[in-house]
């Protein structure tokens, strides 16, 4: 069942991600051997995250809850899914950068402070088919708040790093969000 669905996944959404990864074992292999003589790069990144809860589209669903999680104040217990669109502007409709996929959930009793995991995949521009990976504590309700940056593919193979968010609008009726982040990011 699992390969049906995975087998029909490009042709349902009409397209197939361009990868930078490479043509297959060989080619990682002569990468990593040529690791000793490369250099690290730094890159900076930044662009707007757009996590939708609300409407017939919404980016960001709940997977499961405890059943405290509604009389919580911080949402304890909540489990989600994300997939959430990058733009180069706060806007929805400037150019698309990626997605960020992932899963969070709520963690604290004391604030509203999800732990994510997710990727920040992207499919437009120089890093089309390369990834990001994120993993860390996001205490939402900070001005400014850090995640590291774990891991990465393409042209991020052994990435690390740090993003910077900033909450540029949130919708407390809606639950809608725009957050900004700054990446910056080691790379080879």
């Amino acid at each position: 069942m699992m390969l049906i669905i995975l087998s029909a996944t490009p042709a349902a959404h009409g397209h197939v991600r361009r990868s930078t990864i490479g043509k297959g074992p060989n080619e990682l292999r002569s990468w990593y051997r040529k690791l000793p003589h490369m250099k690290q790069k730094v890159t900076e990144l930044h662009f707007y995250l757009h996590d939708v809860v609300s409407g017939p589209h919404p980016t960001n669903i709940p997977i499961a809850t405890a059943n405290s999680t509604a009389t919580s104040p911080t949402f304890f217990g909540l489990i989600a899914a994300m997939d959430d669109l990058l733009t180069v502007g706060p806007t929805r409709n400037s150019t698309t950068v990626g997605r960020a996929q992932g899963l969070f959930g709520s963690t604290s009793l004391d604030e509203i402070g999800f732990h994510m995991t997710f990727n920040i995949v992207f499919t437009a521009g120089k890093y089309n088919g390369s990834t990001l990976s994120l993993a860390g504590h996001n205490p939402f309700l900070d001005e400014f708040r850090e995640l590291p940056v774990v891991g990465g593919s393409g042209v991020f193979r052994l990435a690390r790093g740090t993003a910077l968010l900033d909450t540029v609008s949130y919708n407390m009726t809606s639950g809608d969000a725009i957050v900004e982040y700054d990446i910056m990011v080691l790379h080879y």
